[in-house]
């Protein structure tokens, strides 16, 4: 099974290396020197990466054959695919593959059902839950333990307790002073 590990960023330096964007919890098993990784687009690749660093809080990687900004330039925005064996679960329990989380049904804590995962988007700051409901209709759930309570992957079901409005616009609250005049 393939899983986007990470997306390529801009060039640092005139060197070849690149800035990356890191979608795995398991970066020093998926980046590091000698990794063979699939690219998307395809023709991209594949990339073995080179060497690696952290600078400024960022990951820097350099692939072989890669030995100039112009190069570097040239891979920008492709995402990394590592081949993943589909029985493998990472390490922390309290992590999951997107593959585990794809069609969990969606509950509130009294079993309500608010529908299925359909997607899940990365954004920088945190990670949605795309959820398909009965009607058709689709709502965006943020993966925080705040809100996603329990995800009981021998049950398929990603627990929730929403804050009012996420589920239902008509529990909105007012949540500004300004507006309240």
């Amino acid at each position: 099974m393939q899983l986007v590990v990470a997306r390529i960023g801009r060039a640092h330096g005139i060197k070849g290396e690149v800035t990356v964007e890191v979608r795995t919890d398991e970066p020093e098993l998926r980046l590091g020197p000698g990794a063979v990784l699939a690219t998307d687009p395809a023709s991209a690749g594949p990339l073995t990466i080179e060497t690696g660093r952290v600078h400024s809080g960022r990951l820097l990687l350099r692939f072989e054959g890669v030995r100039d900004r112009t190069g570097a330039e040239a891979l920008r925005n492709i995402l990394l695919i590592a081949e993943v064996d589909p029985e493998a679960v990472p390490e922390d329990p309290e992590e999951y593959y997107d593959h585990q989380l794809m069609d969990l049904d969606v509950v509130l804590a009294d079993g309500t059902e608010i529908g299925r995962i359909t997607e899940i988007s990365h954004l920088p700051s945190q990670d949605l839950f795309i959820v398909e409901r009965p009607d058709g209709s689709e709502v965006m759930i943020p993966f925080v333990e705040e809100i996603v309570t329990e995800i009981d992957l021998e049950e398929q079901r990603a627990v929730i307790d929403p804050p009012p409005g996420l589920i239902d616009d008509s529990q909105a609250e007012v949540a500004s002073s300004r507006d309240a005049d």
